[in-house]
């Protein structure tokens, strides 16, 4: 085990800076505008019932295997 974490940080000790990102580009900073439209595409399309009935069907398939 420790011969392969000292492997480990070796290699990444000698990457070059290049190859490590220190930041990313945004380009759109709104992370609540986002979450809010895909919020409302997830209401708009129906994938919210299709999510409770998997968890309905989950749950009552999950009492019925289960044993006691």
């Amino acid at each position: 085990m420790s011969h392969y974490s000292d492997l480990t940080s070796q290699f990444l000790w000698h990457l070059p800076v290049n190859l490590t990102p220190l930041a990313q580009t945004i380009t759109d900073p709104n992370v609540m505008g986002q979450m809010q439209k895909a919020w409302s595409h997830f209401i708009q399309t129906g994938q919210v019932w299709a999510l409770l009935i998997g968890l309905f069907i989950g749950y009552v398939i999950r009492n019925l295997t289960s044993y006691g």
